[in-house]
């Protein structure tokens, strides 16, 4: 009967601190790569996009991602392509000048 309640209290701790640790989280944690798929086509107008996500290569991902959020939804797009180069040159640009 021992056994039996410290291994159920042993259960209880290890529950209780796995449970501590997600709580409270504000943003989901990403293990992986959140582009499968990227957008190689014709240029999207840059009146059309209403934010750039821009996520450098790193652990989680050892590709570079640029996200473009429209209003009809999200979109990953190549950044190899000279025309998302250039988006995301002009969006760095927009975002210097609104901050000054």
């Amino acid at each position: 009967m021992m056994k039996f309640s410290t291994s159920a209290f042993m259960l209880l701790i290890c529950t209780a601190a796995l449970l501590s640790t997600t709580e409270g989280s504000s943003k989901p944690m990403h293990l992986r790569c959140e582009c499968i798929q990227t957008y190689s086509g014709p240029a999207i107008p840059f009146k059309r996009i209403q934010s750039l996500k821009v996520t450098p290569a790193g652990p989680k991902c050892k590709y570079e991602e640029i996200i473009a959020t429209m209003k009809k939804g999200e979109m990953c797009l190549n950044p190899a392509k000279d025309w998302v180069i250039s988006l995301k040159e002009k969006f760095n640009q927009k975002n210097v000048t609104s901050q000054q």
